[in-house]
C-alpha cells in the first residue's frame, strides 16, 4: 500500500534532496557515494623532475624512480613528469573504467605518444577514461605518462590569485588508482542538482519551483543507492519533468564551450602544461593564432586533431588576432597587424578566417576597433570585461557599436557576465534577468568552461545543459556556436540600440603606466619595425638586387604582437613574464637596426657622395630639425637638417649661425648676481629659453613659471601657477594592485618640491638651448631633467631620467594651463577623441585617469596647450590641468614592477588656432619618430630624395610595407588616415616606379572596384573623418 502523502516543509526537503547528493555528507549512503565502485591501486608509479619542459619522447627516454601516492614534487615552475604503470582487474568487463588522479599543478595524460586529456583538481578534471565499456579483448594492462607542471590553473601566486608566485612552493600527489565509474549515478546526479537548482532560482513564490523539489523528492523516495535496479523509476520521473517544454517566446540561450587561456600574465612563454589541457575537450574555444602556434609546434598530433574537429564544425576557433591584446596601448598599425597575422593563420591552418572578434578579457576597447574589425573581414564582437565596471553599469548587452568613423558592429555581452559558467540553473537564469536589452534581443549567449587558465567544459557542464535544452519555467538552451548566435541576433536586430565612441572600462585604470619599461619597449619598437619596413620598401623598389626581409619582419612582428598580450604591455604580469617581454623588445632593437642598416646600404648603392652616412626621416612631411651627428672618437656635432618626406638627405656642411636666418637661434638667460645690477633686478637663479617662437621660463627648482608664445605674447601657463610640478600620490587600490589606481589616490595628492640653487644652464644657445636640474623625489628616488630647445621648433622637450624606488607610490606631472574648456582631445589609434575635464556625472568621474598615446590637447577658441610624450600612456585633464602618468609601484605580481632606472621625454607646446592647424599630430610624430642618422658603407648620396609625399597635412601616411601575399610581383602596401576628423581630398606624390595602383582591405585584399588612376605620379585619395585607407601598389619590374 502506498504512503499517504505528507506535508512537506521546504527547508526539510530542500535539504533532504541537498545531503542526497552532497559529496561531504552521509557519503556511506547517499547517491554521491556511489558514483565509483570497485577501485585498485595503480601497479606501478614512477617519477623524475625536470626545470625544463622537455619533449614527450626526450621525457620518456628520463631516468624514473619508485614514486607512491603521498609524494611531494616540485618546486614552482618545474615539471613532474610520472610513469603510471595499469592492469585492469578481470572482473571490470563490461564496466567504466577510469584512472582516478589527483595532484596539485596541471597535469596532462600522455598515451601512446599523443597528449589525450588535462587534469587539475582546480578544472574539475580528476579522471581519465580508459574505456567506456571494457571489453573481453581489450588489454589489461597498459602504461600512460601524467606531465604535471607545478603550477595552478591561474599561476602559483602565494596566498591569492594575483600575487608573485611563491618560488619555494611543493606540490603533492594525492590519489592514483583506477576505479569502475557509474555512469548511470552521475546522471541521476545530474538531474537531481538541476532539480535543486530550479527550486532554489524559481523560488518559493513559483508553481514550477515546488514542482522541480516535488519531484526531486520523489525521486529520493524511489532510489535506493545500493540497488541499481531502482534508478529507472527515478530517471523516469526528472524525464518526465525535464520533458515539458516552455513556450515559443521563451528567451534562447546558446550554450557554447568555451576555453580562455591568459597568454601571459602567470606563468612563462612556456606557459606549463595547461594549454593542451585546455584542449582535452571539444568545442568553440578562443584561442588565439600564438597559442594555436605554439600547439602546431609542440603538439603536432593534437594540431592535426584539431584542424580535423574545425573541419568537421566540433572546434571553432575564434578571436582572428595573434594574441589577446590590449585594447587601448597597441598603435593602431600594431592593431591591424594583430588581424592581419591572425587571420592569415587561421586562413592556413583551418582554412577560413574568423568571422567574429573574440576579446573577452581586455581593460576596455578602442573607439577605431570597429573600423579595423570591418577592414579585416569581420562584423561581429564579443566580450564581457565592462560588466567589472566599478562605477556605471553598461546600458545594453546586445547593441551596435558605431567606432570613430562611423563604422558598425554588431556586439553582444553574455549577460550572464562571465566567460567561466558552469551550467547550473541559477546562471541560466541570471542570464535572463539580467538582460538589459530585454525586449529588443531574444538570445544571449551562455559561455561554459572553467577559464583564465584553460580548462575549458566538463562532461557535467554538458550534461547539465542538454538536460535543460527546453524545459518549462526555464528559457530555452541550445548548444550552438558562435555564428549560430550572432546569425540569430542579426536576424531581428531592427531594435537594437547604437553606442558611439569608445568601450570605456571603469577599472583597471593603472594598467596605463605600470611597468614604464614595457611601455616604453613597446613604443620604441612599434617605431623600429615602422622605420624598418619603410626603409627596406624604398630599398625593394629602387635596387634589384635588394631582398625584402620578409621572414625577419614577420618574426619581430610577431614577438611584438605577443607582447601586446592584455596582461604584458599593460604591465600586469609576473616577474618572469616582464623579464622575457625585455629580452623580447632588446631582441627586435638589435635585429631591428641591423635591418636599417642593410637597407639603407643599398639604398646608398652605386650613389656618390662625401659622406658615408644618410639622414633618413620616415614621416610623410619634410622635416628642419636639429640633430647630434656621429663625430670621428664617439662624440657628436650638432647640425641643423632638412629632410624631404619619407626620404634622405646628405650631410650638411658644418653650420654657423648665419644659415639659421629667417630662424632666430635659440637664446639662453640665466639670472644670476651680479654686482652692476641694481638691487630689484630678479637674480634667483632663474632660466629663460628663446627660439623666436616660444618662451620658457624655469624658476630655480626646474618648474615652469610660463610659456609664452612669442608672436602673440600670449602665456599658456595659467596665472600664479607654475607647470612641470612633479607629484606624488598614495598608491593602494582595493585589490587589483598592478591593474587598478582608485579615485581617491587623488586626495593624497603631494607636490614634490625642488631645491633652489640646482638649476644650470646646459647647451648655452645656437642651434639648441638647455637647462637642467636635480630633484630629489624621496629619501629613496631621485631625479634629474635637462629641459631643451631647439631652434624653431614649436614645442620645448623634458628629458628626465629617474631612479625610483618606491612602493605603492604614483608619480605624475603638471601643467595648469591658461585655457578654459569642458572637453580635452587624445590621441589614439589612427585619430583622436574627446573626453570631458569634469565630473558633472558618474560616467565623467569614473574617468579620472585615461589612456591616450603620443599627444593630448586642451584648447580653447584660437589657441591651446599640447603635451606630447615618447612612450607614456596614463593621462587626465581635469579642469585646466594636464596631468601626464610617469610611474607606478604596485608590488604583486611582480614585486620589482618599475623599480630602477627610468628613461623618458615629454614636451609642451603652446599653440594658436586648432592643434590640427598648429600641427601638433606632426609634432607628436617627429618627437616619437626622430631623425634617422644611418651609416651607409659606401659613400652617401649628395642630393635630397623623397620617395612620397601628400598635398594634405590632415592625411597620415602611416605604414609602407611589402604586400604579404605576392612578394614576386614586387607590390607594397601603404596604409593612410585622415587625421584631423574631416572630409578632404588629398593627392599622394610617388617617386617609385609604380605600375598600377589599387585600394585593398586591411588584409590586403584587392578592391574589385578599386583600381586608381596614377596622373604625373600621384594618385588622388579621398577621405571622411579619421577614415584608414590601404593601398596596393604593385611596381614596375627592375632593370635587367
Amino acid at each position: 500500500m502506498a504512503a499517504a502523502p505528507a506535508l512537506k516543509h521546504w527547508r526539510t526537503t530542500l535539504e533532504r534532496v541537498e545531503k542526497f547528493v552532497s559529496p561531504l555528507y552521509f557519503t556511506d549512503c547517499n547517491l554521491r557515494g556511489r558514483l565509483f565502485g570497485a577501485s585498485c591501486p595503480v601497479a606501478a608509479l614512477s617519477s623524475f623532475l625536470t626545470p625544463e619542459r622537455l619533449p614527450y619522447q626526450e621525457a620518456v627516454q628520463r631516468d624514473f624512480r619508485p614514486a607512491q601516492v603521498g609524494c611531494s614534487f616540485g618546486p614552482t615552475w618545474w615539471t613532474c613528469w610520472f610513469r603510471v604503470e595499469l592492469t585492469i582487474p578481470e572482473a571490470w568487463v563490461g564496466q567504466e573504467v577510469h584512472l582516478c588522479w589527483e595532484s596539485d599543478g596541471e597535469g596532462l595524460v600522455w598515451r601512446d605518444g599523443e597528449p589525450v586529456q588535462g587534469l587539475t583538481k582546480e578544472g574539475e578534471k580528476t579522471s581519465y577514461v580508459l574505456t567506456d565499456r571494457l571489453g573481453e579483448r581489450d588489454p589489461r594492462s597498459l602504461t600512460l605518462y601524467v606531465e604535471v607542471a607545478c603550477n595552478g590553473l591561474l599561476g602559483a601566486g602565494k596566498g591569492s590569485i594575483i600575487a608573485a608566485p611563491d618560488p619555494e612552493k611543493m606540490f603533492q600527489l594525492s590519489r592514483a588508482e583506477l576505479a569502475v565509474f557509474h555512469r548511470d549515478v552521475h546522471m541521476l546526479l545530474v538531474d537531481l542538482e538541476l532539480l535543486l537548482g530550479i527550486a532554489k532560482g524559481l523560488g518559493k513564490d513559483n508553481q514550477r519551483s515546488f514542482q522541480a523539489l516535488y519531484t526531486a523528492n520523489q525521486m529520493v523516495n524511489v532510489c535506493d543507492p545500493a540497488q541499481p535496479e531502482t534508478f529507472p523509476v527515478a530517471q523516469a520521473l526528472a524525464s518526465r519533468f525535464f520533458g515539458q517544454r516552455g513556450g515559443e517566446s521563451q528567451h534562447t540561450i546558446h550554450a557554447t564551450g568555451h576555453c580562455h587561456i591568459d597568454t601571459g600574465r602567470t606563468v612563462s612563454w612556456a606557459w606549463g602544461q595547461g594549454f593542451p589541457y585546455a584542449l582535452s575537450w571539444v568545442g568553440p574555444s578562443s584561442l588565439w593564432a600564438q597559442q594555436l602556434e605554439w600547439v602546431k609546434n609542440r603538439y603536432p598530433g593534437l594540431h592535426s586533431r584539431l584542424q580535423e574537429f574545425a573541419r568537421r564544425g566540433q572546434f571553432v576557433p575564434v578571436g582572428g588576432t595573434w594574441v589577446e591584446m590590449d585594447g587601448n596601448l597597441p598603435s593602431g598599425e600594431a592593431m591591424v597587424r594583430q588581424f592581419l597575422q591572425g587571420q592569415n593563420f587561421f586562413l592556413q591552418e583551418f582554412g577560413k578566417m574568423c568571422s567574429e572578434f573574440w576579446l573577452p578579457d581586455t581593460f576596455g576597447y578602442s573607439a577605431q576597433l570597429p573600423q579595423i574589425m570591418h577592414g579585416c573581414g569581420i562584423r561581429r564582437f564579443l566580450t564581457q570585461k565592462l560588466s567589472w565596471n566599478l562605477v556605471n553599469s553598461f546600458p545594453h548587452h546586445t547593441f551596435f557599436w558605431e567606432g570613430l568613423d562611423g563604422s558598425r558592429v554588431l556586439v553582444h555581452f553574455p549577460p550572464g557576465d562571465s566567460y567561466g559558467m558552469q551550467g547550473s540553473v541559477e546562471e541560466v537564469l541570471k542570464t535572463v534577468a539580467n538582460n538589459r536589452d530585454k525586449g529588443r534581443a531574444n538570445h544571449s549567449a551562455f559561455l561554459f568552461g572553467f577559464g583564465d587558465g584553460g580548462g575549458g567544459p566538463t562532461q557535467t557542464m554538458l550534461d547539465r545543459l542538454k538536460r535543460l535544452s527546453n524545459t518549462d519555467g526555464l528559457p530555452r538552451v541550445q548548444l550552438s556556436s558562435p555564428r549560430q548566435l550572432f546569425s540569430a541576433l542579426e536576424s531581428d536586430s531592427g531594435q537594437l540600440c547604437t553606442w558611439i565612441g569608445e568601450l570605456f572600462l571603469e577599472l583597471h585604470n593603472g594598467t596605463y603606466t605600470t611597468h614604464a619599461q614595457i611601455k616604453k619597449g613597446n613604443r620604441e619598437c612599434e617605431r623600429i619595425l615602422h622605420d624598418v619596413e619603410l626603409l627596406s620598401s624604398l630599398a625593394l623598389a629602387r635596387s634589384a638586387q635588394f631582398l625584402y626581409p620578409a621572414a625577419q619582419l614577420q618574426h619581430l612582428w610577431r614577438l611584438l604582437l605577443l607582447n601586446q598580450f592584455h596582461d604584458v604591455v599593460t604591465g600586469s604580469c609576473i616577474q618572469i613574464v616582464a623579464e622575457e617581454a625585455m629580452c623580447h623588445y632588446e631582441d627586435i632593437r638589435s635585429h631591428g637596426n641591423t635591418l636599417l642598416s642593410t637597407a639603407a646600404a643599398a639604398l646608398c648603392a652605386g650613389e656618390p657622395g662625401p659622406e658615408g652616412l644618410l639622414i633618413v626621416n620616415t614621416l610623410p612631411w619634410k622635416r628642419t630639425e636639429v640633430m647630434a651627428l656621429p663625430k670621428p672618437g664617439g662624440a657628436h656635432s650638432l647640425a641643423l637638417v632638412t629632410v624631404p618626406s619619407m626620404g634622405y638627405a646628405p650631410v650638411p656642411p658644418p653650420t654657423s649661425l648665419q644659415p639659421l636666418l629667417p630662424q632666430q637661434p635659440v637664446f639662453v638667460l640665466q639670472e644670476v648676481n651680479s654686482a652692476s645690477r641694481p638691487p630689484p633686478t630678479k637674480t634667483d637663479g632663474s632660466v629663460t629659453l628663446d627660439n623666436g617662437i616660444i618662451r620658457v621660463k624655469l624658476d630655480p627648482t626646474g618648474r615652469l613659471t610660463s610659456l609664452v608664445l612669442v608672436a602673440s605674447g600670449r602665456e599658456a601657463i595659467a596665472e600664479g601657477a607654475v607647470g612641470n610640478q612633479f607629484v606624488l600620490f598614495d598608491d593602494v587600490p582595493l585589490y587589483w594592485d598592478a591593474w587598478d589606481v582608485m579615485d581617491y589616490h587623488l586626495e593624497t595628492r603631494k607636490p614634490v618640491l625642488g631645491q633652489a640653487g640646482t638649476l644650470a644652464v646646459g647647451t648655452e644657445g645656437g642651434l639648441r638651448g638647455s637647462a637642467w636640474f636635480l630633484l630629489q623625489i624621496s629619501p629613496n628616488s631621485r631625479l634629474s631633467q635637462e629641459v631643451v630647445l631647439d631652434v624653431g621648433c614649436p614645442y620645448v622637450r623634458f628629458h628626465t631620467e629617474v631612479h625610483w624606488h618606491e612602493a605603492h607610490k604614483f608619480l605624475k606631472v603638471e601643467f595648469p594651463a591658461r585655457v578654459r574648456s569642458s572637453q580635452a582631445t587624445y590621441e589614439i589609434q589612427f585619430g583622436h577623441l574627446q573626453r570631458p575635464t569634469h565630473y558633472n556625472t558618474s560616467w565623467d568621474w569614473a574617468r579620472f585617469e585615461v589612456w591616450a598615446h603620443r599627444w593630448m590637447d586642451l584648447s580653447e577658441h584660437g589657441f591651446g596647450l599640447a603635451l606630447l610624450n615618447d612612450c607614456k600612456y596614463g593621462a587626465s585633464v581635469q579642469g585646466s590641468i594636464l596631468s601626464l602618468s610617469l610611474l607606478r609601484a604596485p608590488k604583486t605580481p611582480d614585486a620589482t614592477a618599475d623599480m630602477g632606472r627610468h628613461e623618458f621625454t615629454y614636451a609642451l607646446m603652446p599653440h594658436k588656432g586648432s592643434f590640427q592647424d598648429a600641427g601638433v599630430i606632426q609634432a607628436a610624430y617627429s618627437l616619437n619618430f626622430p631623425l634617422l642618422a644611418l651609416p651607409a658603407p659606401s659613400p652617401a648620396p649628395a642630393t635630397s630624395w623623397s620617395a612620397f609625399s601628400l598635398s594634405s597635412p590632415a592625411v597620415v601616411l602611416e605604414t609602407v610595407k611589402q604586400a604579404e601575399s605576392s612578394p614576386q610581383r614586387r607590390s607594397l602596401v601603404l596604409r593612410l588616415y585622415e587625421a584631423h576628423g574631416s572630409h578632404v581630398d588629398c593627392w599622394l606624390h610617388l617617386s617609385l616606379p609604380v605600375q598600377e595602383a589599387i585600394l585593398c582591405d586591411l588584409l590586403e585584399r584587392p578592391d574589385p572596384a578599386g583600381h586608381l588612376p596614377l596622373r604625373d605620379s600621384r594618385l588622388k585619395l579621398t577621405f571622411s573623418p579619421f577614415q584608414v585607407l590601404s593601398l596596393l601598389l604593385v611596381l614596375q619590374p627592375p632593370p635587367h
